[in-house]
């Protein structure tokens, strides 16, 4: 009998288990956008990480110019005669405690944020030449749109077809499986695209079934345009410019390809297709080209390649092959990793707090896992020309750890092993010991030349927390050999920053500072409160990682880390840095990043009590319409950290313009579509599900410490790691 009852509680053990699992595909498709218009700003997209095609209610890109986008596609105009900015531009001195220091800038942009500056030198220093190359340098290189893939549609009256011609449309994305299936009718006849990226390869595949392919009225066309450095747009290219670029084109065995040359760049574009069609130049474009269809089904696949394909590649994987590769590829990633449901809540809030969730992890699969870190508007559109910032890369990238697949960011997060040796010589140029990280780069370690470029402090100490967070998850000696020198190097520069006062024997952080808000002044900008927290966490990590290796204590570093000054505290509460005037009136708008300490970061030197009493002025006094994307997610964070879980949720929903997802999960938060407001939102639910280090479960609502214990909202979350 004991034996029986020991079996019988054993199944019902496991059924019990099995009811908890959550069923992922269920959670996944009933967030799976359904549209019947585009709107210019919004594509629908399917992308595999390094490689994003964006398309329009066609399945193509037919009547809205999108972008088809690559972290490998960059542009660089020519450069100014007789010059080479690289080697040539010197940079501008400033001088800093008590010495000068070049930094990789320009003079017109200190002018711009520094009235100090302005008062102390009323004529500008900097040569016309110089001021030209650092104009060429801030736009080049720029990110590139590879070409346009769209329908061209003729009525039965042989007039072009507008999207007003367009009718019965309707479009879904899988999100389960990565494939778009769009459906229209023009004059009354049908027409079905479906839509899919290899994951394997930066290659799309689509089959069109129209009776208007074999009447002629539908053929697929393909154009390329020129660079085009504007710092922000959401179409990219110069299609003005037909003799600054060549598209030359060649047969292959298996179809078509096209070599593509702009100044610099030069990539491949090859098409094969598997039903009887003629491919051949527009007789008035020498950038475009027609694929025009014999039948009323035609299945292609187009791959944009930054090299020249070995022959055998250049047989591309068929329309099927790639539709299954997808359905594969997109259920592994599903099924990995973290999930949350949240279904069985009350509160009619969850569906949307969910359907954010869903449609960032597809977001980001899409076009944030390759080999470079995004741009704020990822492989969408441009923002600051296409460029990343390194001091982004945490909301870009960390949420992948969070959510259990730390492996999407591996690619991205390279860039600080591959550039350390630049890192360290940039530091060393300015009188520095260790490694000193930039702000904003393309695909080489050449910074925009700007006064908040060169003195941005808080993306010093990332590499450190993407080291931690590896070997959190992965707590081996291959992570700790993997990072241990760019831990030590970035230690070795953060342990030399800080000046000693001879007097009180404090570190501090002493001007030029721009701080995370990029809204005071440089040159009187002193101590500031976040990056003083995420210092001491950086070398007290630091230390830590020494103390793993078995290797002695760095006495340096704990010197610097025990010497810091404290957070600033006015009245009670924490502010941007020491001195500052008016806080509360004058500097309540942009980043809150002075309450990041404890939520985004652990609290290294937060005192729990002031730090509620800021959050709380902050939510009463802060200008949130002036904010960014990001910062909703930090502040829910922040709230959840202490206890508040209602706040986090308001904030995780926050009504403002600055924090709305659209119908594809594209956020805003910025001057561009901004997927900071993504990552950062994907974060903040990972901590809020699966807690944090620290954590008292008493003085928190439940398990989900995040979420409220109010009866209205059940949460069903798995394979979350415990946050830091």
């Amino acid at each position: 009998m004991l034996k029986y009852f020991t079996i019988l509680s054993a199944i019902i053990a496991l059924c019990l288990q099995a009811e908890a699992k959550i069923d992922r595909k269920a959670v996944v498709e009933r967030h799976n956008p359904e549209l019947n218009q585009v709107r210019p700003e919004s594509p629908s997209q399917v992308g595999n990480g390094e490689f994003t095609f964006n398309f329009d209610i066609t399945g193509l890109q037919t009547f809205i110019p999108f972008n088809t986008m690559s972290h490998w596609g960059w542009h660089s105009l020519p450069m100014p005669k007789g010059v080479n900015p690289y080697k040539d531009f010197k940079g501008f001195k400033i001088k800093t405690n008590g010495r000068d220091i070049v930094y990789p800038c320009s003079e017109k942009s200190l002018r711009h944020y520094s009235k100090t500056y302005r008062e102390s030198t009323p004529t500008p220093q900097q040569s016309p030449e110089q001021m030209e190359m650092a104009e060429w340098l801030k736009c080049n290189p720029h990110a590139f749109n590879l070409g346009r893939i769209g329908l061209e549609i003729v009525k039965s009256d042989g007039k072009p077809a507008a999207l007003s011609d367009i009718k019965n449309s309707s479009q879904t994305i899988n999100l389960y499986t990565g494939i778009a299936e769009s459906s229209f009718s023009v004059d009354g006849k049908p027409v079905r695209v479906t839509t899919i990226c290899n994951p394997d390869r930066d290659t799309i595949s689509i089959k069109i079934i129209s009776p208007l392919l074999k009447d002629g009225k539908i053929k697929v066309f393909f154009a390329f345009p020129y660079g085009d450095p504007k710092e922000f747009q959401e179409f990219i290219g110069d299609w003005n410019k037909p003799s600054a670029h060549k598209s030359e084109f060649v047969k292959t065995p298996f179809g078509a390809e096209i070599k593509r040359t702009a100044d610099d760049l030069k990539y491949f574009v090859n098409i094969n297709w598997q039903n009887p069609a003629e491919f051949k130049p527009d007789t008035k474009d020498p950038h475009k080209f027609v694929l025009e269809p014999k039948s009323d089904t035609l299945a292609f696949s187009c791959d944009f390649s930054k090299s020249e394909l070995p022959e055998a590649m250049k047989k591309l994987p068929l329309f099927e092959e790639t539709l299954a590769r997808s359905e594969v590829e997109w259920r592994k990633y599903w099924e990995s990793g973290a999930a949350i449901d949240l279904s069985e809540s009350i509160d009619p809030r969850w569906r949307e707090l969910e359907r954010r969730v869903i449609l960032s992890l597809y977001l980001m699969r899409v076009q944030e896992c390759g080999s470079l870190p995004p741009q704020e508007s990822g492989l969408l559109s441009n923002s600051w020309h296409g460029r990343f910032h390194y001091e982004m890369i945490w909301w870009h990238a960390v949420h992948f750890g969070a959510w259990g697949r730390p492996e999407l960011a591996e690619k991205q997060l390279d860039v600080f092993r591959k550039y350390l040796p630049d890192a360290i010589e940039r530091a060393k140029g300015q009188g520095y010991a260790g490694a000193r990280w930039p702000k904003c780069t393309a695909n080489s370690f050449s910074e925009w030349p700007h006064i908040i470029h060169s003195t941005l402090l808080w993306q010093q100490p990332h590499p450190i927390y993407f080291a931690e967070q590896a070997y959190r998850l992965n707590p081996t000696k291959e992570t700790l050999d993997k990072w241990k020198d760019v831990v030590f190097q970035t230690a070795e520069f953060m342990a030399d920053f800080p000046v000693l006062d001879p007097k009180t024997r404090i570190y501090n952080l002493e001007p030029p500072i721009t701080v995370v808000s990029e809204s005071t002044d440089c040159l009187e900008t002193r101590n500031p409160t976040f990056e003083l927290s995420y210092w001491r966490y950086g070398l007290r990590t630091a230390l830590k990682w020494l103390e793993r290796m078995g290797m002695p204590e760095n006495e340096k570093w704990r010197t610097v880390l025990d010497g810091l000054a404290p957070l600033p505290v006015e009245n009670g509460l924490y502010v941007r840095y020491e001195g500052i005037p008016n806080m509360w009136t004058k500097f309540n708008y942009e980043h809150p990043a002075l309450i990041g300490t404890l939520g985004m970061l652990p609290g290294d030197g937060v005192d729990r009590n002031t730090f509620k009493r800021t959050l709380e002025e902050i939510c009463h006094k802060w200008h949130f319409e002036r904010c960014w994307g990001w910062d909703f997610p930090m502040l829910a964070m922040a709230a959840a950290r202490t206890g508040n879980s209602q706040l986090a949720i308001s904030m995780l929903l926050h009504p403002t313009q600055k924090f709305q997802f659209d119908e594809h999960g594209i956020a805003t938060g910025g001057p561009c579509p901004y997927f900071p407001s993504n990552g950062g939102f994907l974060t903040a639910v990972a901590m809020m599900a699966g807690g944090w280090e620290g954590a008292d479960s008493d003085e928190f609502d439940n398990e989900y410490l995040g979420f409220p214990r109010d009866g209205n909202w059940k949460v069903k979350a798995e394979g979350f790691p415990k946050y830091e």
